[in-house]
């Protein structure tokens, strides 16, 4: 089984997180998780997966050449929009290069051929490289939906996941803070083992 084809079977195997499907920006920042026993995730670890992803969401072309620095270049803007995820979860400052990256990403998107210089042909204009001006796009688009997610009356109800070691964000509906049923079976084991525990130290 290919690197692709068995991160798609595993995220087929973990549901959406609640939110996800209404925006794109939660998807993003939910791309890399952590499993019971520490294992980790990403996909978006190889730009065939990055392309995978972002094709499964209509933000790029399922045929679009994806390069390592348009993959790298997408998990940075995952971690800036977690950074950002968190600071609203927890109550704190945003990290100034956190809101930095998303403005960033917000005026990527080029209007116009954008002028060139050629040290032996002089001046020309030329619109940026098509796979380029695809991540631009896409990076736009999740950048505009994290602002409109963050400033909207939905970040009331963004929260993190709340089965360890989970990592994922989800938002709320009424009193779960779980992102998968898995995750909630999870947690109350847990606390049942610990009440168990505690009751047989006393």
């Amino acid at each position: 089984m290919s690197d692709v084809a068995e991160l798609a079977t595993l995220e087929s195997d973990l549901p959406y997180a609640p939110g996800e499907e209404q925006y794109p920006s939660l998807a993003l920042a939910n791309s890399a998780f952590t499993l019971p026993g520490g294992h980790v995730i990403d996909l978006l670890g190889t730009p065939a997966a990055t392309n995978e992803w972002l094709a499964e969401r209509d933000l790029a072309p399922a045929d679009t050449d994806m390069r390592e620095m348009c993959a790298t270049q997408l998990r940075s803007l995952r971690e800036q929009i977690r950074a950002l995820f968190a600071s609203r979860v927890d109550e704190l400052p945003a990290l100034p290069a956190a809101l930095s990256a998303i403005n960033e990403a917000l005026t990527r998107v080029p209007t116009a051929p954008l002028l060139h210089w050629d040290d032996t042909t002089g001046p020309y204009r030329a619109a940026p490289h098509p796979t380029t001006q695809v991540v631009d796009h896409a990076l736009a688009s999740l950048a505009a939906d994290t602002a409109d997610l963050l400033a909207g009356p939905d970040a009331e109800r963004l929260t993190a996941c709340g089965s360890d070691p989970c990592n994922r964000y989800l938002l709320r509906h009424g009193r779960r803070h779980w992102c998968s049923t898995r995750c909630g079976d999870r947690a109350r084991a847990a606390r049942a083992y610990a009440r168990r525990t505690r009751g047989d130290a006393e």
